[in-house]
């Protein structure tokens, strides 16, 4: 079965596995330190801490930033669960704004009406998540400067786009966010298997965040000579968010093929683009100028009203064909539990719903064969006659 994605794994990650079950720590380790330094040496300078998933690097970074009750943090709603779970972790209420229809990221001028709107009635917006879609970045340096206007925090779910560039800057994150956080899940751009980082140049923040992903314990050397090696305190309620070092030793040698891995992406993506640009009823993804797309998605929009055909039965005849496709992502904002909870319903934001009800993800990962990539492109044309 030929998977919209999976990871790409080679000798060389095996053997870095196999080295550290092969010594003293299994975590909390030099591992750890190694994969955090290497990080800052691609996407720095700052500070790096590695945690256990993605959805840990968004709550730990809400928290870090003081989210709490009252607070609105707007993202958009084209993301996955996590990135607004995360907001209710810390008690504060997430809000969305609408996709603009050329990038799939934040509509900038729909996010100043709607930080006006908040204003007008009184309420202040306390942060924004930029999500860099599919690979693609925002446009960073016009969220920045709407940051700067209203006193907000900046926040980028930099997940997708390891390996992305902004203006020729592979580490452009950092140059605008007050916080990034990256997901190295087996689907993104370089994988830990389950793991994810959270970056910044706050080193007061970095500190408290080192704190929360450990169970907000801190170990002061001068209190450790007073009272014992083995003295610690807890001085805020943490949680167990480490990364192992056998997770990081397998992302430091996933680094190291990060810009292979963007070139591949790329040229499947240019393959995909040859053959597909002439047909009807398709929209396809594009980078803007200043943008070096990362394909961590390649979402092809289809006018399955059009086609006519029923985009359910697309999928499962895809399947029979043997190629598993996938959609990303079902608006956050349709799903039960934040229609119950915060009363949104269909119709509130029509650019994400549209791009929903055609997104399709075709199969893009730098171990997709040549023939499998055929095999695709053979099977859309064979249903989208």
């Amino acid at each position: 079965m030929i998977s919209y994605g999976r990871q790409t794994i080679d000798q060389s990650d095996i053997d870095a596995v196999i080295d550290v079950l092969k010594s003293d720590y299994l975590t909390q380790g030099p591992a750890v330190e190694t994969f955090e330094k290497s990080l800052l040496e691609k996407f720095g300078p700052g500070f790096c801490s590695v945690v256990s998933n993605g959805t840990a690097a968004l709550h730990i970074t809400g928290l870090a930033l003081g989210w709490s009750e009252n607070d609105i943090i707007i993202m958009s709603p084209l993301t996955f669960l996590a990135t607004s779970n995360s907001v209710l972790y810390c008690g504060a209420t997430p809000d969305f704004c609408d996709i603009n229809r050329e990038d799939y990221t934040i509509d900038l001028n729909k996010l100043e009406k709607k930080i006006k709107s908040y204003e007008q009635k009184g309420k202040k917006v306390k942060a924004v998540i930029g999500v860099d879609f599919a690979g693609h970045p925002c446009d960073w340096s016009s969220l920045r400067a709407i940051a700067d206007k209203y006193n907000l925090q900046l926040v980028n779910d930099n997940c997708h786009a390891a390996g992305a560039s902004y203006k020729g800057k592979i580490n452009y994150a950092l140059n605008y966010a007050d916080v990034v956080t990256h997901s190295y899940h087996p689907v993104k751009p370089l994988t830990t298997g389950e793991g994810g980082a959270i970056f910044t140049k706050d080193k007061g923040l970095d500190s408290q965040i080192k704190k929360l992903r450990s169970h907000g314990m801190v170990k002061d050397e001068n209190k450790m000579k007073e009272k014992g090696t083995w003295f610690y305190e807890m001085r805020s309620l943490g949680f167990n968010y480490r990364l192992s070092d056998i997770h990081a030793a397998l992302g430091t040698s996933q680094l190291k093929k990060l810009e292979e891995f963007t070139i591949k992406r790329n040229s499947i993506a240019g393959i995909y683009n040859d053959s597909l640009k002439n047909k009807l009823n398709m929209t396809l993804p594009l980078a803007s100028a200043d943008v070096s797309h990362s394909y961590h998605l390649y979402p092809l929009l289809i006018d399955f009203e059009k086609e006519n055909l029923n985009k359910v039965e697309f999928f499962f005849e895809m399947k029979k064909k043997g190629i598993n496709l996938q959609v990303h992502y079902i608006p956050i904002h349709l799903q039960p539990f934040y229609k119950q909870r915060f009363n949104y319903k269909a119709g509130d934001f029509p650019v994400a719903e549209d791009f929903y009800n055609k997104e399709v993800s075709l199969p893009i990962f730098p171990s997709l064969l040549s023939e499998e990539q055929e095999h695709v492109l053979k099977s859309l044309d064979e249903l989208l006659k």
